[in-house]
């Protein structure tokens, strides 16, 4: 794939107590997606996220709350024939959220099982499983 086809993003995968994550759907669109978005020329992934959770969602993080989780690459779910590539960080927490800027909705989803909607190729084949796997090692360290 060219690179002008490759849009470069980080991703938050915000995961509560009750091993649910954060999921947002951006207006006009369908699909529930991880906050976060595309990473700016001057921009390490770590403060794109920062700044995007900030603009999304009026979150306020430091880049130390967060855990690299690698980077993962997929179909674009609102552009076609566009491939995103993901820098993926996660956090434990449980914030109070309010949606701004092109964010319409914002689930909190189950990170295993049904979870009744529709998400991105990203959230559901490479997220996901990474966060049922964080939420079920923290379940067995504190239990």
């Amino acid at each position: 794939m060219k690179s002008e086809n490759i849009i470069r993003i980080a991703v938050a995968l915000i995961i509560n107590e009750k091993g649910e994550m954060l999921t947002v759907r951006k207006r006009g669109t369908e699909a529930f997606m991880q906050p976060g978005g595309k990473i700016d020329a001057e921009e390490t992934p770590r403060e794109a996220l920062i700044r995007e959770l900030n603009e999304e969602l009026a979150l306020i993080f430091s880049a130390d709350d967060f855990h690299y989780q690698g980077r993962f690459s997929e179909l674009a779910a609102n552009e076609p024939g566009m491939i995103v590539e993901a820098e993926a960080f996660s956090c434990f927490a449980a914030p109070e959220v309010t949606p701004q800027a092109e964010i319409e909705e914002l689930k909190w989803l189950p990170v295993e099982g049904d979870v009744g909607v529709k998400r991105a190729a990203l959230t559901e084949k490479h997220l996901f499983p990474i966060a049922a796997r964080l939420s079920a090692e923290r379940n067995r360290v504190s239990s």
